[in-house]
């Protein structure tokens, strides 16, 4: 399609000049405009036809990058000079034809073959001169489609190591968790370990996935905390409030569970009487607005607060790669609670969702 555009496009320029040429071909000799249009319109297609096919065939094979410019100037003046004496040869023979058939019809002399073998020259160089601007348009679009790419390919490359980052470090702390419960609960670290197996397999179909629905996300931030109930018994709760419109918005994969593992590990984790975690997730127009909360002592939580830990920082550096400066997080402290407030795009296209592994 755009080729057939492109060319239709030419042809239309060819035609212009054409129109031109017998203007000029009135003004200069008075001859009838019906018979200039006779003689210019095709002239001027048949060499719009060759000079485009010639120069752009030269234009490839001595590129002003590869070439030494005086052999590439030196090449294109002597092709110009030749089709314009073959146009020119051209227009004498049509007009010879033109007039045998309608005697008294418009005849090529010599002093405007002289002005058709100028202009061919001047024409045939335009189109060269045409020809380059679309081949390096053509190059830079291909330069930029190549960076752009290459962008794409590291903006990939940094979320699947942001990723990898998320399950060792839950695995890791799980696992001191089995271990401490081994010794004091054998019962309880079995069922510790059930959960994370679960755990584990709903995660795993979030791998290939950029996107999932916040719904599906909460979905797995349940079967986490259903690993962090059997440590945590009746001290562990967990509260959502997720809007209809909210639930279909897509987040990329596994982008709460790091905090919520921050809320119970620094907030609930350091209260003896436990707490809520807690999500809210609203819909504002073209923007998405989480909030992760948990219940935490006014004194504790300062890794989490200062940002240090490893869950916020890779959530922070996540929405970087993935949206820019159009998403941001924010964390604060507030009496008896802390609080993460995540902002980004609101968008719910349609996705393939993954069979339920229950």
């Amino acid at each position: 399609m755009h080729a057939r555009r492109s060319t239709a496009l030419y042809l239309a320029a060819w035609l212009l000049l054409g129109l031109l040429l017998a203007g000029l071909i009135v003004a200069a000799t008075g001859a009838r405009p019906v018979a200039a249009l006779l003689f210019a319109l095709p002239l001027a297609l048949v060499y719009g036809c060759a000079s485009g096919f010639s120069s752009y065939y030269l234009c490839r094979a001595y590129p002003l990058a590869g070439k030494p410019l005086y052999a590439v100037l030196l090449v294109f003046a002597a092709t110009a000079v030749c089709a314009s004496l073959l146009w020119t040869a051209a227009g004498s023979s049509w007009s010879e034809l033109l007039h045998g058939a309608a005697p008294g019809f418009f005849v090529v002399t010599r002093p405007f073959a002289a002005l058709m073998f100028g202009l061919g020259v001047i024409l045939y160089a335009m189109t060269a001169v045409g020809q380059y601007l679309a081949l390096e348009f053509e190059r830079a679009r291909s330069l930029e489609r190549r960076e752009l790419e290459m962008k794409l390919a590291a903006q990939e490359a940094e979320l699947r190591m942001l990723r990898t980052q998320i399950d060792p470090h839950f695995l890791f702390n799980s696992l001191n968790s089995i271990s401490a419960l081994t010794s004091i609960d054998p019962t309880a670290a079995r069922g510790m370990t059930l959960q994370l197996s679960d755990f584990f397999r709903r995660s795993l179909g979030m791998d290939a996935r950029r996107n999932v629905p916040l719904e599906q996300e909460i979905a797995l931030v349940r079967a986490f905390l259903a690993v962090e109930q059997v440590r945590f018994g009746p001290r562990l709760a967990f509260e959502d409030e997720v809007g209809a419109d909210a639930g279909a918005c897509l987040v990329p994969p596994m982008i709460l569970q790091p905090l919520v593992e921050n809320a119970v590990k620094h907030g609930i984790g350091n209260r003896i009487e436990g707490g809520v975690v807690r999500i809210v997730a609203r819909r504002a127009g073209s923007l998405l607005r989480i909030r992760v909360e948990n219940d935490a002592d006014d004194e504790g939580g300062a890794p989490a607060l200062a940002g240090c830990g490893i869950g916020l920082a890779n959530v922070r550096q996540r929405l970087a790669a993935t949206y820019s400066h159009e998403a941001s997080i924010h964390w604060t402290r507030e009496p008896g609670r802390f609080c993460v407030d995540l902002t980004l795009p609101a968008s719910s296209a349609a996705v393939d969702l993954e069979p339920d592994l229950n």
